[in-house]
């Protein structure tokens, strides 16, 4: 059994071409794992929902952007009562609101929504040597939060896995890479497909190999061409086109923590 695992596309559909690509180039696999953050805040949602719609054997799950998409009145920092008590954040405020507001749009014209709708929030399949696997956005129970950090103490990790019922989990969200072992559970975190924090522009994704002595891990990166997502955002005149920018002119290389969570 080979899966392609990989999370935080974003709505970048030339980044998620490159992994697509890059995964061919392997062999292919036998299905996929996207773990969440899909289609926004990116230039191409409703593309990124359809390339993945038609992949073999495909598993998704929702991201914390996903939810702020789907569900109307949900938003991250800044909201409203944040605003009233900071007005500073307004120009903040307006620009996470009309971001999810035109990738809702998006995706409800063409005819996505239904599908973003029906997202779970976890995948779960049990390997042939009897490792029990969990896919999930941020952590265990949640597509939110601070995620699997390496910054965690030992007590944070800890209670992150807590009852997870699971040997290998994989999460994204923060959209730095980790291998790590936390109480007996392998936690991998994918890296992310689009919006770089890290000084490595590529996307960033794993492929698992598993069969009955065991299984491996396997990280893989896709390059793509920076510049012509710059220029697709523009395209598209997205609301959000300086933040959007932002990552690929590599000034957001730092993971994200606390409030600010797109």
């Amino acid at each position: 059994m080979k899966l392609a695992i990989l999370s935080d596309i974003h709505g970048n559909a030339i980044a998620l071409d490159a992994v697509l690509a890059d995964i061919e180039a392997q062999g292919g696999v036998d299905g996929y794992w996207v773990l969440g953050d899909i289609v926004s805040l990116g230039p191409d949602p409703a593309q990124v929902a359809a390339r993945l719609d038609v992949l073999p054997g495909l598993e998704a799950t929702y991201g914390n952007t996903d939810d702020y998409t789907r569900k109307i009145g949900l938003f991250p920092f800044p909201v409203r009562e944040d605003v009233e008590e900071d007005i500073s954040l307004l120009p903040l405020f307006e620009e996470v609101v009309s971001s999810f507001s035109w990738t809702r749009g998006a995706i409800t014209a063409t005819g996505w929504l239904d599908w973003l709708n029906a997202l779970p929030l976890d995948a779960r399949r049990t390997l042939p040597d009897g490792t029990r696997v969990l896919g999930v956005h941020a952590a265990p129970g949640t597509a939110h939060g601070d995620g699997i950090r390496p910054d965690y103490d030992a007590e944070q990790l800890s209670r992150a896995v807590a009852g997870c019922e699971a040997d290998l989990v994989f999460v994204g969200h923060t959209h730095w890479y980790w291998d790590t072992v936390i109480d007996g559970v392998r936690v991998v975190n994918l890296g992310s497909v689009s919006n770089p924090l890290t000084p490595d522009m590529r996307a960033s994704y794993v492929i698992l190999e598993a069969g009955e002595d065991g299984y491996e891990v396997t990280r893989r990166r896709a390059a793509y061409d920076v510049a012509a997502c710059m220029a697709r955002i523009d395209e598209v005149a997205h609301p959000a086109c300086g933040f959007m920018k932002s990552f690929f002119r590599g000034e957001m290389q730092s993971p994200l923590v606390g409030k600010y969570q797109y």
